[in-house]
């Protein structure tokens, strides 16, 4: 059996050797590791998301007692001094003497016993001395990317995209733990039943101002082992992405397509709020998906929704012509960086060839929208490149679109703009864009 530490450091050696997603390699961790109980699951999730929260923060403490860069540390090596630093300098309910203990005993068992010593000696030293920063200027980028372990690039992208304050409060958001949001599936359940139900598994939940079909909840271990999850009565869903469906604004017995659908939250709730008529035809370019997708209807019992792999910049005469077209096209993820705190460690140049995939994907939906027709275009990235700039672009090469002003009831960052652009310290959800189009 693997204890809560080894599994821990399993997860953040394959984000950090591979690349992988954190919620992704835990979710399989964590169920391959039956034996642990939910108080271990919930101590290695708060490793894991505690350690990628705070790395950079994290490898500059680590720096002032290593005599070599810690980019030039062995994985396995690197992975357990981040851990046990976390312990020490942020879980106040782990003796620091534990932490490097059990550290020490971490790297005697994952190809790192010959620096036993040098890891006892350093995490010493950060118990010792407790968490620095280095002595610059609070507004210098350098030390922001420090202090809140955001990189350098993206501190001074949203400081040039929304102002200063707003990328401070965006970086001290991305540090706070997300809420888990639940959409009744309201073919079969309210929210208020569904608040009781949950109540008989030991559940907490309570609704959300505004959602009425929406709950929060906590006090609960994987979702998907819920029997009230497994009986169709709910799927996870962000606010953010519940407002993307809500300008979609779909009605009963009309054709949408969700062009980039996986893993189908949106739509889910689409085919939820068209009352189980019509058709939602749903694409995703891989086959995976588009099964994780089919299988997420039939356990919401949902008859209306049609999958087809598909690739979405490539247009497809067979599949007609819908009423309402939802582009939730792939991006860079800056918005939902508290859920997956890996995302804000990408290479910058990764993100270069998104706008044109993303542009490429909206100028194909026009193919398959009615006349009169309603075309959402959103991303959960922060990045005005990937948002503003692709619709305006849309704009100017599509004179026979206007843009509509989305949600106009919804606190907006830009006060003037038609598109909506949600922020977590103004509106309470992921950060997200939404613009909504009409056809002439």
């Amino acid at each position: 059996m693997k204890n809560a530490r080894q599994t821990a450091f399993e997860a953040l050696l394959k984000v950090h050797k591979d690349g992988a997603y954190s919620n992704l390699v835990l979710d399989g961790l964590l169920k391959e590791n039956t034996e642990l109980d939910e108080r271990d699951k919930a101590f290695v999730c708060n490793i894991v998301y505690g350690t990628l929260d705070r790395l950079i923060l994290i490898d500059y403490n680590l720096s002032l007692y290593l005599n070599q860069p810690v980019r030039k540390l062995k994985p396995e090596l690197h992975t357990v001094l981040r851990m046990g630093a976390y312990q020490i300098l942020f879980m106040d309910k782990v003796p620091a003497r534990a932490a490097v203990s059990e550290s020490v005993n971490l790297a005697k068992v994952n190809k790192s016993q010959f620096a036993a010593s040098l890891v006892n000696a350093v995490l010493r030293r950060v118990a010792d001395n407790g968490l620095r920063l280095p002595e610059k200027s609070e507004e210098d980028p350098d030390f922001l990317a420090i202090k809140y372990s955001c990189p350098e690039w993206l501190i001074s992208l949203w400081i040039k995209s929304y102002g200063f304050d707003n990328a401070i409060a965006l970086c001290e958001k991305a540090l706070e733990a997300p809420p888990m949001v639940i959409r009744a599936n309201t073919l079969k359940i309210t929210s208020d039943e569904l608040i009781w139900k949950l109540a008989e598994e030991g559940v907490v939940s309570e609704k959300l101002e505004g959602f009425p079909d929406s709950l929060v909840i906590s006090n609960t271990g994987s979702v998907d082992e819920l029997i009230a999850y497994k009986e169709g009565l709910f799927h996870a869903q962000d606010t953010a992405s519940q407002l993307c469906v809500r300008a979609l604004n779909p009605q009963e017995n009309e054709t949408i397509f969700d062009l980039c659908s996986a893993p189908g939250g949106k739509t889910f709730t689409i085919a939820e709020k068209m009352n189980n008529t019509g058709c939602v035809r749903s694409f995703d370019i891989y086959q995976s998906r588009v099964e994780l997708i089919k299988s997420g209807a039939e356990r919401l019992g949902l008859s209306n929704v049609y999958t087809y792999l598909s690739d979405a910049t490539i247009f497809n005469e067979n599949y007609g012509l819908a009423d309402r077209i939802l582009c939730d096209v792939p991006c860079s993820g800056l918005g939902i960086i508290r859920r997956k705190p890996e995302i804000r460690f990408k290479d910058r140049s990764d993100l270069e060839q998104l706008p044109e995939i993303q542009y490429s994907i909206l100028c194909n939906a026009v193919g398959y929208l009615k006349n009169g027709g309603t075309l959402v275009y959103s991303t959960c990235t922060l990045n005005p490149a990937e948002n503003d700039e692709v619709c305006d672009k849309f704009l100017e090469e599509h004179p026979d679109f206007e843009a509509v002003r989305v949600l106009p009831e919804i606190e907006r960052f830009n006060k003037e703009s038609n598109y909506l652009t949600l922020m977590p310290h103004i509106n309470s959800t992921d950060g997200f864009f939404i613009a909504e189009f009409k056809r002439r």
